[in-house]
C-alpha cells in the first residue's frame, strides 16, 4: 500500500506546486501601492502659459530619484531642470526650462511607494494648444518582466519558507516533542530555513533592477545594491538576515540538545527556554515583513503592524505545523510513529490559530478595502475574497482531519494490543509463519530467512559433527549482532505494515494531505495580495481623478475658476479633497466657495480652512482670506479682491486637528 501512496502523494504535491506557480506567473503585473491623486497640470489639460513646474500627488509617500519625474517636449527631449522634490505632504515637483514653446508635453515619473512597490506611469499636458508628439512611454511597468516575476517567486518562497521554518519547529515543541528526533521532521524544518535564507539573498540582489531599470544584466550591479541597503526595504531584508542566524542556533539546539535531554526537569526547562526564544525569533522574522510592506503605511500604522506579525505567526503555526504533521505521517518510522494524542495537540493549536486569524485578517481588511463595495470593485477587494473562500474550504477539510483524529484515538489502545501480539506471536514462529511484506520490507525478511540479499546464497546449515564446540569467537559475535538487527528489522517492517493498514490513519492521512494543498494555493494568493494595490488606495485614487475630470480649471463663458486640490495632513481623517471656486474670476471683487470631501467624494467639516493669495512677478501678497463656515464642507467669502490681473498662486492650508495641517497649492490664471 505505501507503495502505491508515495509516488501519488509526490504526484498531488508537483501538481499543486505547479499549480501555485502558474498563478503567480499568470496574474496581472504587480499593481502599485501608491497611487497618483491628482497633478499640476492636469491630465489632458490645455494652458494659455508655460508653467514654471509640473507637481503630482501621490496617496502615500514615496521615494524619488534623480530621474524619477521626467518631462518630455514633442520631439522627446528632456525639459525638466534639476531633481524631483517633496513640495508638501504627499506632492511632489520638478521644475522645468523657461520659455518652453507651445505644444504637447509627456509627464513620465518612476517612484517607489513607502510600501516598498514600485510605481511607474505617464500622462500629457498641453501649453497654448495640442500638437503631435513623437514621445512613446513603455506601458510595462519595472515589476512585470522577467526580473518582476522572479522578485514575485522570491516573495513567494521566502514566505513558505518562513511558514514551514517556523510551523514545524512550533509544532515539534508544541506538539508532538518525540519528533525532534525524526530525521524527516529535521529535514522538513532546517529545509525551510534554507529555503527563507536563499530566498532573502535573491529578494536584495533583485530589488535595485525591480525598482528601477527593471533589467536582468542590473540584478548583480553593486552600486544598486548599495542604494537599496540604504531603503527601508533593503534595511528589513539585511534585518531577517541577522534573525535567521539566530533561527540557526535554534534550530540546532532543538533537534540537538533538547532531543539528547532525558532528565524530565531538564526537558521542560529547555523546553520553556526554547518557547520564549522561538517566538522571539520568530516575531522578529515576521516584523520584517510588517515594517516594510502594507501594515506600515496608511490608517492606523501603529496598530496594523502588530496585527500583521500576529497574523502572519497564526499562518506559520497553522500551515507549517500542517506540513509537518503530513511530513510525521508519511515519514516518520515506524518505531516513532506520530501518535493520535500529537495530532490533537495539532488541532487545538491550529483551532486558536483559525480564530486568530479571522480577528487579524477582518482587521486587515477593513483598513485596506474601506467600504463593501471595494470587495467587487477592485482586484484586491476580488483576490481577498478568493482568499477567505480558500480559508473557508481550509476549515472545512481541516474538520475532516479532526473527525479521522478521533477515530484514531479511540482505536489506538486496541492496535497497540495486536501489534503486540502479533509481534510476540512472530519471535516465536518459524520463518515460515512469517508473515507476507513487499517492497523495501522484503530486503528484511530476506535476510531473516538466512539469505544473503547480495550474493543469494544460504549460509552454512551443516550439522556440527560430534564432539565439536561451537565456535565463540568473533565470527559467531558479529552473526548474533547481524540477527539481532535482523530481528529488529522484521518487527519495524510488522509494525509499520499494520500502521499502514489502520484505515484510519490511512483517512487522517488523505485529509492532512487535501489541507496541505489547498494551503499551497491559499500561500500563492496571498503572495499576489501582498502585490497587489489596496482597494481603498485604489478607489481613492479613482475619485480623485473622477473629482479632478469634473472639477478641473475652467474658464468658459461664466468666467468662473475651480480649482481641484487634493490634501493629506497625515493623521487620522486627513486624506481629501479640497476644491476652491472664484467667480468670475476677475479683477475686482469675486465670490469664493471652498469645499471639502473626502476621496470618496462625502462631504466632511474640518477645523480650519485658509486661502491666500499670492502674485509672485508683481510681488503682490499673500493676500489673506479666511472664509465663513456656510455648511458640513462647505466655506464661502464675498468680495475677494483681486488687485490685477496675472498667474496667481492660490494657497489653501487644511487643519484636520489641532496639530494636523497642510498647505497645497495651485497657479491659476486670474483677469
Amino acid at each position: 500500500m505505501t507503495q502505491t501512496i508515495a509516488p501519488r502523494v509526490r504526484t498531488v504535491v508537483l501538481l499543486l506546486l505547479a499549480a501555485a506557480c502558474a498563478l503567480l506567473a499568470g496574474a496581472a503585473p504587480a499593481s502599485a501601492h501608491a497611487a497618483v491623486t491628482g497633478s499640476d497640470p492636469a491630465q489632458g489639460a490645455v494652458v494659455d502659459k508655460a508653467p514654471a513646474r509640473i507637481s503630482l500627488t501621490f496617496s502615500e509617500q514615496v521615494a524619488m530619484s534623480g530621474d524619477s519625474l521626467r518631462v518630455l517636449d514633442p520631439e522627446g527631449k528632456r525639459v525638466d531642470a534639476g531633481e524631483p522634490s517633496n513640495v508638501s505632504g504627499t506632492t511632489y515637483a520638478v521644475r522645468l526650462h523657461s520659455g518652453l514653446p507651445d505644444g504637447t508635453y509627456t509627464v513620465a515619473y518612476q517612484v517607489v511607494s513607502a510600501d516598498s512597490h514600485p510605481v511607474a506611469g505617464a500622462y500629457t499636458f498641453s501649453i497654448g494648444a495640442p500638437s503631435k508628439t513623437s514621445v512613446t512611454v513603455s506601458d510595462q511597468a519595472t515589476d512585470d518582466g522577467v526580473v518582476g516575476w522572479l522578485y514575485g517567486f522570491g516573495r513567494y518562497v521566502s514566505y513558505a519558507g518562513f511558514i514551514v521554518m517556523a510551523g514545524g519547529a512550533a509544532f515539534v515543541l508544541a506538539c508532538w516533542p518525540r519528533g525532534s528526533g525524526v530525521r524527516p521532521v529535521q529535514r522538513f524544518v532546517a529545509s525551510g530555513w534554507l529555503t527563507l535564507t536563499a530566498a532573502t539573498l535573491a529578494l536584495l540582489l533583485l530589488r535595485g533592477s525591480f525598482t528601477g531599470s527593471g533589467k536582468v544584466a542590473d540584478i548583480f550591479d553593486l552600486s544598486l545594491l548599495g542604494q537599496v541597503l540604504q531603503t527601508k526595504t533593503g534595511a528589513a531584508l539585511v534585518s531577517r538576515l541577522l534573525l535567521l542566524a539566530a533561527a540557526a542556533l535554534f534550530i540546532a539546539v532543538l533537534f540537538g540538545a533538547y532531543d539528547k535531554r532525558e532528565d524530565p526537569q531538564e526537558k521542560r526547562d529547555l523546553t520553556f527556554g526554547l518557547a520564549i526564544g522561538g517566538v522571539v525569533v520568530a516575531a522578529g522574522l515576521a516584523a520584517s515583513w510588517a515594517m516594510s510592506e502594507h501594515a506600515s503605511v496608511g490608517l492606523q500604522a501603529g496598530i496594523a503592524m502588530p496585527v500583521d506579525v500576529v497574523h502572519l505567526l497564526a499562518v506559520a503555526a497553522w500551515l507549517g505545523g500542517l506540513g509537518a504533521l503530513l511530513v510525521a505521517l508519511y515519514r516518520a518510522p515506524a518505531d516513532a510513529p506520530v501518535d493520535a494524542s500529537a495530532v490533537r495537540r495539532f488541532s487545538r493549536v491550529a483551532f486558536g490559530s483559525v480564530l486568530a486569524l479571522i480577528a487579524t485578517g477582518t482587521y486587515q481588511s477593513w483598513r485596506q478595502l474601506g467600504s463593501w463595495s471595494a470587495f467587487t470593485d477592485t482586484r484586491y477587494g476580488q483576490l481577498l475574497l478568493a482568499k477567505i473562500a480558500l480559508v473557508a474550504v481550509l476549515v472545512g477539510v481541516a474538520w475532516i482531519s479532526r473527525r479521522w483524529t478521533g477515530r484514531l484515538a479511540e482505536t489506538v489502545p486496541a492496535s497497540a494490543e495486536r501489534e503486540k501480539a502479533r509481534v510476540g506471536a512472530g519471535a516465536e514462529t518459524s520463518v515460515d509463519a512469517e508473515p507476507e511484506v513487499t517492497g523495501d520490507d522484503r530486503t528484511d525478511t530476506d535476510s531473516v530467512a538466512g539469505t544473503d540479499p547480495d550474493s543469494g546464497e544460504q549460509p552454512d546449515s551443516r550439522p556440527a559433527h560430534a564432539g565439536e564446540q561451537p565456535d565463540s569467537g568473533p565470527a559467531d559475535t558479529e552473526r548474533a549482532a547481524q540477527l539481532a538487527r535482523q530481528r529488529a528489522a522484521r518487527d519495524a517492517a510488522l509494525q509499520k505494515r499494520l500502521r499502514d493498514a489502520d484505515p484510519n490513519r490511512f483517512g487522517l492521512r488523505r485529509s492532512v494531505l487535501a489541507e496541505a494543498g489547498v494551503a499551497v494555493v491559499l500561500l500563492a494568493v496571498t503572495t499576489v495580495l501582498t502585490q497587489t494595490e489596496p482597494g481603498r488606495t485604489e478607489q481613492d485614487a479613482k475619485a480623485a481623478t473622477s473629482s479632478s475630470a469634473s472639477t478641473s480649471p475652467d474658464t468658459g463663458a461664466s468666467g468662473a475658476l475651480t480649482l481641484n486640490m487634493p490634501f493629506d495632513t497625515g493623521g487620522e481623517n486627513g486624506k481629501g479633497i479640497v476644491t476652491v471656486d472664484l467667480d468670475p474670476a476677475r479683477v475686482g471683487g469675486n465670490e469664493m466657495h471652498v469645499y471639502v470631501e473626502r476621496p470618496d467624494g462625502q462631504a466632511f467639516d474640518i477645523p480650519e480652512v485658509k486661502v491666500d493669495f499670492t502674485l509672485k512677478a508683481k510681488g503682490i501678497g499673500p493676500l489673506p482670506v479666511v472664509p465663513d463656515h456656510i455648511a458640513t464642507g462647505h466655506w464661502s467669502a464675498n468680495g475677494v479682491q483681486i488687485p490685477m490681473a496675472g498667474d496667481w498662486k492660490v494657497d489653501v492650508t487644511v487643519r484636520t486637528s489641532d496639530i494636523d495641517e497642510v498647505t497645497v497649492s495651485k497657479n491659476a490664471q486670474i483677469g
